[in-house]
């Protein structure tokens, strides 16, 4: 039988062992946090965006452009067709656009590059969708040979334009909003970053210690 002190010379080898072993192996521990090894693992729908304000201009927006694309697509026959062909390409870049905007927000994938600025980008999208909505159902409505999918494609044109304006209007508020904020930030900074060196300069110890 082992006595107490080879049974703990032994495990003292052991743990020499487990620990060269550890240290050699090429597969070590991360410390890795998890949510940079998740990627797009973890995605989760903002309900509260949804719920929101612009969550639910930009749901009223999608449907309105769907629909007034499925209405425009349901014509057969046009002449003169220029009318019809620019309504579909702005339906159409609307829908996609406006589309990729709601998947982005309500995922909060837009959080994962911040390099671009959202409510920009937002409110640009909005204000050539007011504009081209107009111009469309406009002259979709002065083109038309009066049949049910024109009427309706015109109306629901309409309809988007007005809500894409009232997306534009609260838009320009929000970025205004955080424009402020961030000079604000900015000159609060620059103050800081005064003082600390007016400090330095007032206390000559520093600058010997530094030099």
């Amino acid at each position: 039988m082992r006595s107490g002190d080879d049974l703990e010379g032994f495990d003292g080898e052991a743990s020499s062992a487990s620990m060269i072993s550890a240290a050699s192996s090429p597969y070590q521990p991360t410390t890795e946090p998890v949510s940079q090894r998740r990627g797009l693992g973890g995605l989760r729908c903002d309900l509260d965006y949804l719920r929101g304000t612009f969550g639910r201009l930009k749901l009223a927006e999608v449907l309105l452009a769907l629909t007034a694309f499925i209405c425009i697509e349901t014509i057969m026959e046009c002449s003169p067709c220029e009318g019809l062909y620019f309504f579909e390409f702005v339906s159409c870049s609307a829908l996609v656009v406006t589309g990729a905007l709601l998947i982005l927000f309500s995922l909060n994938l837009h959080t994962r590059i911040p390099q671009i600025n959202w409510n920009l980008t937002d409110l640009v999208n909005t204000g050539l969708s007011t504009f081209f909505f107009s111009i469309a159902s406009v002259v979709l409505a002065a083109l038309n040979h009066k049949t049910g999918a024109e009427i309706a494609a015109v109306v629901f044109g309409f309809l988007a334009m007005a809500v894409y304006a009232v997306n534009t209007f609260l838009a320009v508020k929000k970025w205004q909003l955080s424009s402020r904020q961030q000079s604000s930030r900015q000159s609060s900074d620059y103050i800081r970053a005064r003082t600390e060196s007016r400090e330095v300069v007032h206390r000559p110890e520093i600058q010997r210690l530094d030099a």
